[in-house]
């Protein structure tokens, strides 16, 4: 069920792998989708993902955009639970209320979850080339400044590595252009994209420290990548949430 979850003093976080639920093939088993797999299905992924992770948490699930747009999850909850699909659309999510879980989604693209503990502010983003570009990532740590956070950790989860990510020069050089850390060499020698490094240099550049959990989606099977599998990827998911005192 996870390619990794730890703790972080009160913070629990986890980055979803591809086993462990009912959807049947391509989709198998645990797509955390909210669209394009069995209805049923999908939602007993979630809910099984929920009862495993924080059981009775309310879940906060985005419609992703690529933008750099940031939810906040105030003290009335999440607008819906996962049978209502949606929080917000939008790219990132925080809150600074305790027992809430935050969900990002992604097949390629990078799932980044965010704390300051001592604080008691959360966060999480899903940013691929676009989010990037647009800095979904360093406007994410400003709305969590914004709520008080100061020091703050960010989880680096699974994504396309840039050995992997192949794009059109001027596609590179676009990204590069915005993010110089992000400009990569596939394995085969033609451009690419480092979404990683681009969200790592993000982060430094933002005084955030980042625990690299990174796996490249496209190179493992235990993982759903887009770039592999195209209309038939699932999404995998980062969680996070803050136990209430």
């Amino acid at each position: 069920m996870y390619s990794a979850r730890l703790s972080h003093g009160p913070v629990a976080l986890a980055f979803t792998d591809r086993h462990g639920g009912v959807s049947r093939a391509p989709f198998d088993s645990l797509n955390l989708a909210w669209a394009g797999d069995d209805a049923d299905a999908l939602a007993e992924n979630h809910r099984l993902l929920s009862e495993d992770f924080a059981p009775g948490d309310p879940v906060a699930v985005l419609s992703q955009v690529h933008g750099n747009d940031v939810a906040y999850v105030g003290p009335e909850g999440p607008r819906s639970d996962i049978h209502g699909r949606l929080h917000a659309v939008a790219d990132g999510v925080v809150t600074d209320q305790p027992g809430v879980t935050l969900m990002v989604r992604g097949a390629d693209c990078a799932m980044v979850l965010f704390a300051d503990a001592e604080a008691g502010v959360i966060g999480g983003c899903h940013a691929g080339r676009p989010g990037v570009v647009v800095g979904v990532v360093p406007a994410t740590v400003a709305r969590m400044r914004e709520l008080g956070a100061r020091d703050i950790t960010a989880w680096l989860g699974p994504h396309v590595c840039g050995r992997c990510y192949e794009v059109p020069r001027e596609m590179q050089d676009e990204v590069a252009a915005v993010v110089p850390a992000a400009r990569a060499t596939t394995s085969w020698g033609t451009p690419a994209v480092d979404i990683g490094a681009g969200i790592r240099s993000q982060l430094a550049d933002e005084g955030v420290a980042c625990v690299d959990l990174s796996v490249c989606t496209r190179e493992s099977p235990d993982l759903y990548s887009y770039r592999r599998d195209r209309l038939t990827s699932g999404r995998q998911a980062g969680v996070i949430r803050m136990a209430s005192a």
